[in-house]
């Protein structure tokens, strides 16, 4: 069962009954909801619970396909369900093979994120943000935002539950300084990129600036800053798009080869997000798994991948990527997370690096955060509300560092 399909269903419907066209019993998606958050931090479900998701799923699809049923669309402007496309899309990652229709359906969604992977900031149907919105970090279990509980890992859990843990062991263990054709070596490098866009590349040259300083940086570590201005994920998920040559490029001026890759930052964020919540972190979700697996190709040796969203942006003067969508962001990290944890196919470790969180970066402006002292103020944003100024830089820098440093998931292959 595709647990994108699992987790719109206890966002969008919560505890509403539904009667499914197979059987008369409601459907109790409180219920639902419990057993698929087990699924998602590594429980095993019986039997009867999986039939139970199974009929719970398919009450949520018969409600949807009525005729001016309550289900909220996933239709974009553009004519295609993202939510749908993404998927068809999974399946086909899981080698799948899709109907006539659902291929054609599928590969036309895929024509149409080619041709708009660079969409310009402002879209006509954004939404606008609600009042308060609480820092992922400083919601706790029986919070909600859209259903959604706290957390960065859920169930208001900051902490990465013990599975995680286990298996983020075993990927630190396997990071080692190689040589430039993978082999271990004493004389060999680690090698630490960034990937995304405009603010990670201006993020993240202001964090290599400063850990080249640091005293507890390894000598083995090269960090090499890959992400660059305008290449969000819709654009790193093509694999002939724009970004793969000039981070190639850049390795290959930091004397790294491909095989040396061993540990990424992404920063995940596409330029004029729209519509609602399920819709743009379908399309953010979607184009990040391709991302996933196109860095794994390229970089064989990749083992960890920090995964991270956008800072605040209630400043924000455009449309590029404004509040909520900004803050939202968090959700489509940790759902990856979740569906790597909870063994999805489409990220098995042979397509995908593992998954973790980095430093959560979002602060409620000038309010902060409970988690530390981390706040924006407008000086910290540049002219557009988007990007950071120096200062704003500055602040992902040190949390970046820190992080890096001193995170039992990260401090191994970075300090000395």
């Amino acid at each position: 069962m595709k647990t994108t399909i699992l987790l719109a269903l206890a966002t969008l419907l919560g505890t509403v009954a539904l009667r499914s066209q197979s059987a008369d019993t409601p459907v109790d998606f409180s219920k639902a909801r419990e057993l698929f958050e087990k699924r998602q931090n590594g429980g095993t479900l019986t039997a009867d619970e999986s039939a139970f998701l199974e009929r719970a799923k398919a009450a949520h699809a018969a409600q949807q396909s009525k005729s001016g049923g309550s289900a909220p669309s996933t239709q974009g402007q553009d004519g295609i369900d993202w939510q749908k496309a993404q998927a068809l899309h999974r399946r086909e990652q899981n080698g799948e093979k899709l109907s006539e229709a659902d291929q054609k359906y599928l590969d036309h969604a895929k024509e149409v994120r080619s041709r708009s992977g660079n969409r310009g900031s402002g879209q006509a149907n954004q939404r606008k943000a609600p009042e308060g919105l609480k820092p992922l970090t400083d919601m706790t279990a029986e919070d909600r935002y859209e259903g959604e509980d706290g957390g960065l890992y859920g169930k208001g859990s900051n902490e990465p539950p013990e599975a995680l843990k286990k298996s983020a062991d075993t990927a630190l263990a396997q990071i080692k300084p190689l040589d430039a054709e993978g082999k271990p070596s004493d004389s060999g490098k680690i090698a630490f990129v960034s990937i995304s866009m405009s603010n990670a590349t201006q993020e993240f040259s202001f964090f290599k600036t400063i850990a080249d300083k640091d005293p507890r940086k390894s000598d083995k570590l090269t960090i090499v800053d890959c992400a660059q201005g305008g290449q969000t994920m819709a654009a790193w998920a093509q694999p002939e798009g724009r970004p793969w040559p000039e981070a190639m490029n850049r390795l290959k001026r930091a004397e790294i080869s491909p095989q040396q890759v061993q540990v990424a930052w992404i920063k995940l964020a596409n330029a004029g997000p729209s519509g609602s919540k399920t819709e743009h972190l379908a399309i953010l979700e979607a184009d990040t798994i391709n991302v996933l697996h196109l860095l794994k190709e390229r970089f064989p040796n990749l083992r960890i991948a920090y995964l991270g969203s956008r800072i605040y942006a209630g400043y924000a003067s455009t449309g590029l990527n404004p509040e909520p969508y900004a803050y939202e962001g968090a959700f489509a990290v940790r759902h990856l997370i979740q569906q790597q944890a909870s063994g999805d196919e489409s990220l098995a470790l042979s397509k995908s690096p593992l998954l973790v969180w980095g430093p959560y970066l979002w602060a409620d402006g000038e309010k902060g955060r409970k988690l530390d002292d981390l706040k924006y103020l407008k000086d910290d944003l540049g002219p557009d509300g988007t990007h950071p100024s120096n200062s704003g830089r500055e602040k992902v820098a040190k949390q970046l560092l820190e992080f890096c440093a001193t995170s039992p998931l990260a401090k191994g292959w970075f300090t000395k």
